[in-house]
């Protein structure tokens, strides 16, 4: 999720047309009053969480194997075959850093590994054995902030029942600056969906979107997703870790890519229900927000706030989700960010595994060029 290339390949003309023809309207508004959440005090002050491998790099089996060196993200989500992860990794390159050549957004590769025995892969999407790791689906790469910068994604999930991959990506419109830490700094041009029926070719959703606005506020733009029974819960907040609203959508999983079957979780003024404007669930400093229900019925939440990791359970997604627990913070990992849940984590002490992502420049300082440190890597915690 790095600023890319800098100013290097430069594609117009596709994205005007695109953001014209496509269904912009969301279904939930963004009213204030009722928010669904505690008091917000940090549950713990000691962070519960330890280091316990790096997953990428250029001295890294992830390189040697598919050319993925400095990159970000690793979103982890469980396959429809139910005994693979696929991780989505952002912005990549063939070298160390940021900026070399073998630019493309998203990769995914993929391992059956028990997180607790640390986490290997085996193979990467739309390559047979070892090879070059290409992009998941089209993009742009047009870096003069007027079209899509780069396809960034938000989160995976599947369908056993069909052996579909749904991804879901933010068009980025300009990193801005400071790179980093990115408050409020980087603009999407919308959301949306992108599919895959052989877990290789990933096709964008024509004409679905759900558009930023002109202040960089649209509360849609940055989601996570989790199945529950007929329902995919779709939890999502504003490009560029901003503070502001958390929103809760649900929709039918077999109408996902139907913009129009999406119902909001909202308040009236005196009751909460489905099928409503949304009304925010939270309100705070969002990064990259990941959602996953675990075995035992608990849902969990982390993202990154205030240079930190922080989660939150609940019984249910439409509950009162608890005080912020801090797992990660700076002192132990330098220019943090990302945060995902592992679908294999559960309750009870170390159970909780996290892809966090740090980014720094040859000098140590956050962002940059990413020599120092452009990778993913696997930390263990608490709920």
């Amino acid at each position: 999720m790095a600023n890319s290339q800098g100013s290097a390949l430069r594609r117009g003309g596709m994205m005007a047309g695109l953001l014209v023809a496509m269904v912009f309207s969301s279904g939930c508004g963004t009213r204030n009053e009722g928010e669904a959440s505690s008091n917000g005090a940090l549950q713990w002050n000691i962070p519960a969480g330890w280091f316990k491998e790096r997953l990428t790099g250029a001295d890294m089996p992830s390189m040697q194997r598919w050319h993925v060196g400095g990159t970000d993200l690793g979103i982890p989500y469980l396959l429809e075959n139910g005994t693979s992860v696929g991780f989505l990794f952002g912005d990549t390159f063939d070298a160390p850093g940021v900026g070399g050549p073998g630019w493309r957004s998203p990769v995914m590769l993929r391992s059956p590994s028990n997180p607790a025995n640390g986490i290997v892969f085996d193979s990467a999407a739309k390559v047979w054995g070892d090879g070059y790791a290409p992009d998941l689906m089209y993009n742009q790469h047009d870096t003069s902030g007027n079209g899509e910068w780069s396809v960034i994604p938000n989160d995976g999930i599947s369908f056993p029942e069909t052996g579909r991959q749904v991804v879901s990506f933010m068009s980025v419109r300009d990193w801005g600056g400071p790179k980093f830490p990115h408050d409020g700094a980087w603009k999407t041009n919308y959301a949306s969906l992108a599919y895959s029926d052989n877990g290789n070719d990933f096709t964008r959703v024509p004409y679905l979107g759900w558009g930023n606005d002109a202040d960089n506020h649209d509360p849609f733009q940055m989601w996570t997703m989790q199945r529950d029974g007929d329902y995919v819960y779709v939890f999502s907040v504003r490009a560029g870790r901003q503070n502001g609203p958390m929103m809760l959508q649900r929709v039918l999983w077999q109408n996902i890519v139907d913009k129009s079957a999406y119902e909001g979780w909202g308040f009236d003024g005196s009751t909460w229900g489905w099928g409503r404007p949304c009304t925010p669930i939270l309100n705070g400093n969002f990064g990259e927000p990941s959602v996953r229900k675990l075995a035992n019925g608990t849902w969990a939440m982390s993202y990154l706030t205030n240079g930190m990791i922080v989660t939150r359970t609940a019984p249910r997604p439409d509950a009162v989700w608890s005080d912020e627990k801090i797992q990660v913070t700076g002192l132990q990992e330098a220019c943090l960010y990302g945060g995902f849940i592992h679908p294999w984590s559960s309750v009870g002490t170390n159970n909780l595994h996290i892809m966090v992502s740090t980014y720094q420049d040859s000098n140590g300082s956050c962002g940059g060029n990413g020599q120092k440190a452009y990778d993913v890597r696997h930390w263990v915690g608490t709920l």
